[in-house]
């Protein structure tokens, strides 16, 4: 028997940079994303028609590495594919930023790839302070 639901996660590619705001005193060490699965999953009836897109997201990642508030910045013009991005946002996980050595919430950019083409499961992000 066959699994169509195989493989059908959206897929992520890691190059993380850091945007400051100004008077940021000192250097804000990034969050990093922690794997396992992907929560983000490729809609069935997208992947069944071969459609392809990217979502870009901002979500704020919290001083404890969760994802408490998710933006669609720019659309992929599918709203099954914004929607999957976004519900499935929610549920990333990352160490927290840090700055001066202690945890700060930041806002980060997340662009979901969906595509059959098979790539590493890799999380781009970029990011700015959270106040």
């Amino acid at each position: 028997m066959s699994e169509p639901c195989m493989g059908r996660r959206a897929t992520f590619v890691l190059a993380a940079t850091l945007t400051l705001g100004c008077g940021a005193e000192g250097e804000i060490e990034q969050p990093t994303p922690l794997f396992g699965n992907v929560p983000i999953e490729y809609p069935l009836h997208m992947w069944d028609q071969d459609m392809e897109g990217e979502t870009l997201l901002r979500v704020r990642v919290g001083d404890t590495g969760t994802v408490d508030s998710v933006e669609v910045v720019e659309s992929s013009g599918y709203a099954s594919f914004d929607s999957a991005a976004v519900a499935g946002a929610l549920d990333l996980r990352f160490t927290p930023a840090r700055q001066d050595g202690e945890r700060i919430e930041v806002w980060a950019h997340v662009p979901v790839r969906f595509s059959k083409r098979p790539r590493p499961d890799t999380l781009g992000i970029s990011t700015s302070p959270g106040r």
